[in-house]
């Protein structure tokens, strides 16, 4: 069509000339800034990332100390497309542990929530988690898509050790748990003295096995690091020798089974010789003088007078 010009008069249009064809005219178009990449799913992603770290291993043996900074290049990215994925730390689940050890393990730990969960270094967090004192020993595990795992086997609580005016829960083993406080343990036996927290374990389940004994026992006190006196709850005290305590043991059993000795109460047994059992009886309490009270109150002039 004609074009238009001003005042209304018709211009005639000359032809365009066609510009010559560019060899950039045959390349295809460069992708629009801002277009979406296909997004690859989990799966995919996988296979990837374990050719990748394939080809990483590989560049690491080739090529030594460097290869060891590009593998760990690679690695921070791979562990990226894992949470790309959505293979990101949602929940912690401890096992074996009470609920006293669980926040000291989990804090140990140091893992966060969306942390990609196979870039987790499991080795590390094991170690981290074994080096609290309520652990024994640990196992980590994580569970896809999003679930870490952490089993742990804890120290078994044996006493509360009071020495040097600290008070201080110990294991079977005599290893203090530092992280447990002796207020939350009263049902565990008391031991006191230098030396007890070591050799607790050795007496400790012979008594268990005396439950009425150990039920009237306020501390198993340690002598001279030699041998032990039970301190009983109402003041009284069983002298223990320092070897076979099992069959001095024994001989008291056998002592309160003839007389009921633990029921009616004493000052002191000695069971240091094996072949003699010394019974020092409770000294009687004196009775009150009600008559002379008494007298006294009638006598007593009325205040004021």
């Amino acid at each position: 069509m004609p074009a238009v010009g001003r005042g209304g008069s018709r211009v005639a249009a000359k032809p365009r000339a066609k510009a010559p064809a560019s060899p950039q005219a045959k390349r295809p178009a460069a992708k629009a800034e801002g277009a979406v990449a296909p997004r690859l799913n989990p799966k995919q992603i996988l296979m990837i990332a374990g050719g990748v770290l394939t080809l990483a291993l590989g560049v690491t043996l080739a090529t030594g100390g460097r290869g060891q900074q590009i593998a760990d290049a690679v690695s921070a990215g791979v562990s990226g497309k894992f949470g790309e994925a959505g293979f990101r730390l949602e929940t912690v689940h401890v096992q074996g542990a009470s609920a006293l050890a669980t926040p000291d393990i989990v804090r140990a730990a140091n893992v966060h929530k969306d942390d990609p969960l196979l870039g987790l270094d499991l080795n590390a967090l094991r170690e981290r988690v074994e080096k609290v004192g309520w652990v024994e020993e640990a196992r980590v595990v994580r569970l896809l898509p999003d679930t870490l795992v952490i089993a742990v086997k804890e120290r078994r609580q044996l006493a509360v050790w009071q020495h040097g005016g600290r008070s201080v829960v110990i294991d079977d083993k005599g290893q203090v748990i530092p992280e447990a406080d002796p207020a939350s343990f009263t049902d565990l036996p008391l031991v006191v003295g230098a030396g007890g927290a070591k050799h607790a374990g050795e007496i400790l389940p012979t008594l268990a096995q005396r439950p009425k004994l150990m039920a009237r026992m306020e501390a198993l006190v340690r002598v001279d690091d030699r041998r032990w006196d039970l301190r009983m709850k109402d003041g009284a005290l069983i002298q223990l020798p320092a070897v076979d305590e099992e069959q001095a043991l024994m001989q008291l059993e056998q002592l309160d089974l003839r007389s009921r000795i633990l029921e009616l109460g004493f000052e002191r047994i000695d069971l240091r010789n094996p072949d003699v059992v010394a019974v020092r009886p409770r000294a009687p309490q004196p009775t009150p003088d009600l008559t002379a009270t008494t007298t006294a109150a009638v006598t007593a002039p009325a205040e004021g007078v």
